[in-house]
């Protein structure tokens, strides 16, 4: 008999072990916090559209992009699958965002740091980039121009290789400026902005 309450009291102890160890790995942070979800999931199937981020230190003002990026996978990616003339979410599911860490200027407009939403009118030789107080929607089901907070139109630029993903990098271009670019299929379009 005391052989099995021996037995009982080292099995519950491992348990309480086990889950002490994993309530302090979920207090541990660092980058790789920003991961989600589906990158985790080990053997998991892989998502179509997986949800992914770019972050850059331009300066001292941390950007973080965080956006749903599709395959082209044979399709007519734009003026077929991205309708030329109509506002995309820039990804797929939800609405791409970008963060500044501090105050920055694009085309002479202040923006405030903060969360924002990502938005493009694609067209064939010209987008136009569009910065929005929206961000938590899905798709741009619920975009809304009054809350623009910025508008640039930028020229669209043919690459020689198909980029198969959507991609967006983050560069710093010299002390506090910074570039924006995206690409997909066989398009390219970038812009810029400032630290204030």
């Amino acid at each position: 008999m005391k052989m099995k309450n021996l037995m009982f009291t080292i099995a519950v102890l491992a348990l309480m072990g086990c889950s002490t160890s994993e309530k302090k790995d979920e207090k541990t942070e660092d980058h790789t916090q920003h991961q989600h979800d589906a990158k985790k999931e080990e053997g998991a199937k892989k998502p179509l559209s997986p949800r992914t981020s770019v972050m850059a230190m331009i300066g001292s003002n941390h950007v973080h992009i965080d956006y749903g990026s599709p395959s082209k996978r044979g399709r007519m990616i734009f003026g077929g699958l991205v309708g030329y003339g109509t506002v995309w979410a820039t990804g797929a599911h939800k609405a791409t965002t970008i963060s500044f860490d501090k105050d920055v200027k694009i085309n002479e407009t202040s923006i405030s740091a903060g969360k924002y939403g990502l938005f493009t009118i694609p067209g064939e030789s010209e987008w136009t980039v569009i910065i929005s107080k929206d961000w938590d929607m899905h798709l741009a089901d619920d975009y809304d121009q009054a809350n623009d907070v910025v508008r640039v139109t930028v020229p669209a630029h043919k690459l020689d290789e198909v980029a198969e993903s959507l991609t967006f990098e983050v560069v710093e271009m010299s002390d506090g400026k910074g570039q924006i670019s995206i690409k997909w299929d066989q398009t390219a379009v970038s812009f810029g902005f400032e630290n204030k």
